[in-house]
């Protein structure tokens, strides 16, 4: 199966969260070749900003985000621009309310005819009638 990787996904690669596991087993089989992964460019600022979060936050220990950053980008999935994406992702916005960063990641699973997994559950519900392939990591 081939998915675009939500940040919020890979962020449970390395924090204990609900579905961790399950965000783990995703990891495990991309590595195995099961799945592929792909995800805008921005999905490396997405995940540092999560990271930093947790450490502002004290969920991680203090100088471990940057750890963590390298441990979730050593299994990246495939990057692709997101400028070529914005326009799209600037439609998407407007019709469904959503911010237009996570718009991207919808425009590219759209534009690469395959699913977008995401732990943002509001997010899936909100958009989910308009994009039916948006699949919460909750359901997988």
């Amino acid at each position: 199966m081939k998915y675009v990787l939500d940040s919020s996904v890979a962020l449970k690669f390395v924090l204990p969260e609900a579905d961790s596991a399950k965000a783990i087993r995703l990891r495990d089989d991309y590595r195995k070749s099961i799945h592929d992964l792909i995800a805008p460019d921005i999905f490396a600022s997405e995940v540092a900003n999560g990271l930093v979060s947790a450490e502002r936050s004290a969920r991680i220990k203090k100088g471990e985000s940057a750890i963590l950053l390298r441990d979730i980008m050593h299994n990246a999935p495939v990057f692709h621009l997101s400028n070529p994406l914005l326009v799209r992702a600037m439609e998407i916005a407007l019709d469904t309310r959503q911010a237009v960063y996570d718009c991207i990641y919808l425009a590219l699973a759209e534009s690469d005819q395959c699913e977008f997994l995401t732990a943002d559950d509001v997010f899936a519900r909100r958009v989910r009638s308009s994009y039916p392939f948006v699949v919460s990591l909750k359901d997988l």
